[in-house]
């Protein structure tokens, strides 16, 4: 407020306002003359500003809207209508000082985040913490962060801290952060002071490049308006015609000054940018950073759509898909080996199958005696027995091949996954597959994508064109190009940019040709200062793919919105110049009818900051989020155990089939089956209450039964094994019972976590 208390705008609304009333005070008390000067004066700082705004505009070659306005005060002090002029100069700086309120109003939200900038860090110098500027953290500093301070820099955690990230992503929701977990610059330390390992300077961090962006952003210039401008070049040769015809026809100079008045083209001059910047401000409240309204405008006319594959559509992490193990070794046994001697590796790999210890609650060893042959693997002692974890190559050489390995290696190939194989005391005793998982929002996002009118869906990637495909199918992408080059993203975006509006979706430097190329470049996640997010015009400050259609939303309905105020202000306009020329409206009266159409489509402009970008269903405490997902990490080891006993049992010994099924039966009775039970009987009414509805768990609920099912199936033919042991045929079908019901629960559990993601309030 205080910024438009100084503005110009109030300046000339206040000059003007003085000016109307101090003149309507001397008529009143038979001071006429005196009032006409001080109406001209009230009026003639509003003539010279429109003067000059028209002077800028045509020397930047667009179209000098206000010349309307110009004409109008001219006209009038010209006829000796000083009253009516003073009133159409009010009406022009009250017009001009609502839209610098709404433009801050809206911009809130975005301007709101320049005030989170870090302005020191507190660094461990000489065995003390000293207060240093900004500038002079260097990668490698130990920082520390007190309660309530920013995060000066971007960096790693040394402990465990309690995040306020509303800032960066918009959700008020505390976030929990374990050491050895980044961090960004901006977000706020809302719990105990921590230790972190500062990662970048502050010109490369996060924070910094965001400010770039949203002070880029504030000064964009919307093509919507230069739309408006376009209208323009119709509106104003109209209303010349009509009024130069009015006063022709009738004689009467006094209908063109009304027919002129009312053609004031404020709507087009005020409604559209406040419209724009109002969805802006409202992408920013959700975390989504539109850097121009041109960008947003785009946006809303866009129908295809190019995804980059990794850290787009996946994760961009390798996470667990399973565990390969030799007979009489379980699973958690080899991956707690792996996971102790991971952790002195600092390989992206290593530090995917230390999490996924972690997530499964093992116990993991202090790693002696560590050698590590970069790119290959490493061996050292756990719990006093050599252990070596890597490629096929690498532990081959140091532990005796397995049996299962070559079968083992070309499910990973042909999956596009990575091996890590794990060696103990000169023994295979196991392999684990790790994999970059599709991210749990994205098969949500694609249909809603698809739903908002997207009609392609291409994905680009450099993998195979077989893996791609697979990935593909299982998201229903319109189409796919595998094997792509930065140069072949570009010359993909070239094409299609001929058949319409093209978005581009990426993260990695090599992405940021193609987001410059699309007509609406998005990069995803909060890394400001990286090259994708610099070359993007939309950056994603939340790592979710659903926040792109927040966005879509959001853009489509604003420039409705807009598109509404220029269309309703025109057609107001040029039946009120009709009016006005008929001789049903006079100048001061016209006047009055203009005021209120420019606060009626004003009004309605606003209404974009109420755009809901997310449907109206509840959501899931953070906290009861986490606590479902882990519960499917827990059930892990028992659906491995499933699928390892399927693959194993053509070629178990007859006599320990039975033994083999009745361990996997105990494991389904114990925890797979009362699992289930309880998420339909307590988990799922309070999701049927969040998403509304008469039975929105009906499937779900279905599936529950099936898998109910097949484990009472299992255990009943276990119980009828003959002494000597199953048949062929017999074994044959339990192996369709073990690998069915592998597939079912896998993909439930891939569904519930796909809906506990959606309904994440913290997420």
């Amino acid at each position: 407020m205080r910024r438009l208390l100084c503005s110009i705008d109030f300046i000339l609304l206040l000059i003007t306002a003085l000016g109307l009333i101090g003149g309507l005070m001397l008529t009143a008390s038979g001071r006429g003359v005196i009032a006409h000067a001080v109406w001209t004066v009230g009026a003639a700082p509003v003539l010279l500003a429109l003067s000059i705004s028209i002077f800028q505009a045509l020397r930047r070659r667009e179209a000098g809207i206000d010349i309307l306005a110009l004409l109008a005060i001219g006209f009038a002090l010209a006829l000796g209508e000083f009253l009516t002029a003073s009133v159409i100069a009010l009406m022009l700086a009250s017009g001009r000082a609502l839209e610098h309120y709404a433009h801050e109003r809206a911009r809130r939200e975005m301007t709101a985040l320049l005030a989170h900038a870090p302005h020191y860090a507190n660094r461990f110098e000489g065995g003390e913490w000293l207060r240093v500027e900004l500038d002079a953290v260097v990668p490698g500093d130990r920082l520390l962060v007190r309660s309530g301070e920013f995060v000066p820099v971007d960096g790693t955690l040394a402990g465990h801290a309690q995040l306020d990230e509303s800032a960066l992503t918009g959700e008020s929701v505390l976030q929990s952060r374990p050491p050895g977990e980044s961090v960004p610059s901006g977000v706020v330390n809302a719990g105990a002071p921590f230790e972190m390992v500062a990662a970048a300077a502050a010109s490369d961090s996060t924070f910094a490049g965001i400010v770039r962006m949203v002070q880029s952003a504030q000064q964009g210039r919307s093509p919507a308006a230069r739309l408006a401008d376009r209208y323009a070049l119709l509106f104003i040769p109209v209303a010349l015609l009509l009024a130069g015809a009015s006063w022709l026809v009738t004689g009467n100079v006094e209908r063109a000054l009304a027919v002129l008045v009312v053609a004031t083209p404020c709507p087009l001059i005020l409604a559209v940018p406040v419209a724009v910047v109002s969805g802006m401000s409202r992408c920013a409240k959700r975390g989504v950073l539109v850097k121009s309204g041109g960008a947003l405008e785009r946006l809303a006319q866009a129908g295809i759509l190019f995804f980059d594959k990794t850290g787009t559509l996946t994760g961009g992490h390798a996470r667990l898909v399973a565990v390969v193990t030799d007979p009489g070794t379980t699973a958690d046994s080899v991956l707690r080996f792996a996971a102790s001697l991971a952790q002195a590796s600092g390989h992206v790999i290593s530090q995917g199958v230390t999490t996924a210890a972690r997530e499964r609650k093992l116990s993991l060893a202090v790693p002696a005696r560590v050698v590590e042959q970069p790119g290959a693997g490493l061996t050292g002692e756990i719990d006093g027995q050599v252990v070596a974890i890597g490629s096929f190559d690498y532990v081959s050489t140091v532990a005796t091949p397995a049996p299962w390995s070559k079968a083992f290696l070309q499910r990973v190939a042909s999956e596009g996954a990575s091996a890590v194989f794990v060696g103990v005391d000169g023994v295979m005793a196991g392999a684990i597959q790790m994999a970059d998982q599709i991210r749990l929002e994205t098969p949500r996002a694609l249909r809603l994508l698809r739903q908002e009118g997207i009609r392609r869906l291409i994905m680009l990637t450099g993998d195979r064109r077989d893996v791609a495909e697979t990935i593909g199918a299982m998201l229903g992408v319109t189409e796919v190009c595998a094997e792509q080059t930065p140069a072949d993203k570009l010359a993909a975006i070239h094409a299609a940019r001929a058949q319409g509006t093209v978005i581009m979706v990426g993260d990695g430097i090599n992405d940021a040709p193609a987001l410059a190329a699309a007509d609406v470049g998005i990069a995803m996640g909060a890394r400001g200062a990286a090259a994708s997010s610099e070359a993007a015009d939309i950056v994603l400050l939340v790592d979710r793919l659903d926040r792109l259609v927040e966005a879509l939303r959001v853009a489509r309905r604003t420039r409705r919105i807009a598109m509404q105020s220029v269309v309703t202000g025109m057609v107001l306009s040029i039946a009120a110049m009709v009016v006005a020329a008929l001789g049903y409206l006079q100048p001061l009266a016209g006047a009055m009818v203009q005021e209120l159409i420019d606060v009626g489509v004003i009004a309605n402009a606003l209404r974009a900051l109420r755009i809901r970008a997310t449907a109206t269903t509840g959501s899931l405490a953070r906290d009861d989020a986490d606590r479902l997902k882990a519960g499917h990490v827990e059930l892990g080891p028992v659906i491995e155990q499933i699928r390892k006993l399927a693959d194993e049992l053509p070629r178990l010994p007859r006599t320990t089939i039975a033994s083999a099924l009745e361990s996997v039966n105990a494991s389904l009775s114990r925890e797979l089956v009362p699992h289930e039970q309880r998420d339909d009987a307590q988990v799922y009414p309070d999701l049927a209450r969040l998403l509304g509805g008469e039975d929105p768990m009906a499937a779900m609920s279905g599936t529950h039964r099936e898998i109910f099912r097949l484990a009472r199936l299992l255990g009943q033919m276990t119980a009828e094994i003959p002494s000597e042991g199953p048949d062929a045929d017999s074994i044959q079908e339990f192996q369709r019972l073990l690998y069915g019901l592998d597939a079912i629960v896998r993909l439930h559990c891939t569904q519930e976590d796909e809906l506990f993601h959606a309904l994440d309030e913290g997420a």
